[in-house]
């Protein structure tokens, strides 16, 4: 039997409150949400909003809801969506643009992830056209999470945005992991606030709160987006308790996020001279992928890591992702090198 203590390496998400948060959700001052009446989160709401130089916010349970609201504000039956084929919105949140939005998706082929406002303008369907979906809106993700947790060129995003404007197309940001991309470039929050028609924060990964993410724009989006959240079954009543968590995690937990960073700089230097491994992602914030040698099969590879402790997930045929996070300590790195160790001896980078 394996009494290793584990190494959690799967997610972001997999953090708990810190003691610090857990005081400040235990005495925070609630109300009905629905009703509009619950101070934390109305503060947290009015917070966000201004980080961002945006009209107003919406706290919701999670970064899927959050981004299916946007694109259900911003389309209607018959729209289209442009995003990368890597996008979180098109493979992780249940075929939400289908089944919410009534709208089809046109993905694209980008770098890690990142689009540029050429491929964009190539795949935007004349309006004109009775046989095609109008396109309607834009997604973009930074940081991408497929990609490796690459960061997108602002000077990209200010050229897809231009573009939009000049098509009469939305623009929306799925940023669960943006403030990763902010202590890693010169932007500031209110930057992307002029860039974008819409943004989605999660406060669940890097920043370390159980639940909840935020979705920004204009008075307006926000209204109708609150509606869609009410008939979603997404109100909820004494939120603020969570909401409480959030506003800790944005005065305490951004500038940390760097040592995550560091700490997957450093498990790429770990793993980069190992038999098995046949290349590693750029790593630019706190996403690590592997792609193993063949024959050696990421759910192998996973399921031999478990056996030594060590938690991460397969992320393909031949690639594995590890993420660093609030609770992956330098002491947990260290561990993490001795167990690796002598994985896989007998293979080599010829095999």
């Amino acid at each position: 039997m394996n009494t290793q203590t584990k190494i959690d390496l799967r997610s972001d998400t997999i953090t708990r409150p810190t003691p610090e948060m857990l005081q400040a959700m235990m005495h925070a001052q609630v109300g009905d949400d629905v009703f509009g009446d619950d101070p934390t989160v109305n503060a947290l709401e009015k917070k966000v909003a201004e980080l961002f130089g945006m009209q107003a916010a919406l706290f919701v349970s999670s970064g899927t809801l959050s981004n299916q609201l946007a694109i259900r504000t911003h389309c209607s039956a018959g729209s289209e969506v442009i995003c990368d084929a890597l996008s979180h919105v098109y493979l992780y949140e249940g075929g939400g643009i289908a089944m919410n939005a009534q709208s089809s998706v046109r993905t694209l082929q980008g770098d890690r992830g990142r689009l540029k406002a050429w491929q964009i303008a190539e795949a935007i369907n004349n309006p004109l056209d009775i046989h095609q979906p109008v396109t309607r809106l834009v997604s973009l993700e930074n940081t991408m999470n497929k990609g490796g947790g690459s960061l997108y060129a602002f000077e990209d995003i200010l050229e897809i945005q231009s573009l939009c404007q000049q098509q009469n197309l939305k623009l929306h940001l799925d940023g669960a992991r943006l403030f990763n991309a902010l202590v890693e470039t010169p932007q500031r929050p209110a930057d992307y606030g002029k860039a974008f028609d819409s943004i989605s924060i999660c406060l669940s990964k890097g920043l370390g709160c159980p639940v909840g993410s935020v979705l920004i724009g204009t008075e307006n989006l926000i209204h109708q987006a609150r509606r869609f959240r009410k008939a979603m079954g997404g109100g909820w009543r004494q939120a603020g308790f969570l909401a409480a968590a959030g506003i800790y995690a944005l005065d305490h937990h951004v500038d940390r996020l760097r040592q995550d960073h560091l700490r997957a700089k450093e498990i790429g230097e770990i793993l980069k001279d190992k038999p098995y491994v046949q290349e590693i992602f750029p790593i630019e914030t706190n996403i690590v992928i592997v792609r193993l040698n063949p024959p050696l099969t990421a759910v192998y590879f996973v399921n031999t890591l478990n056996a030594k402790g060590i938690q991460a997930v397969t992320f393909g045929k031949d690639l594995v992702r590890f993420v660093t996070h609030l609770h992956f300590t330098d002491d947990q790195l260290s561990d993490f090198k001795h167990r690796i160790q002598n994985m896989f001896e007998g293979v080599s980078k010829n095999d």
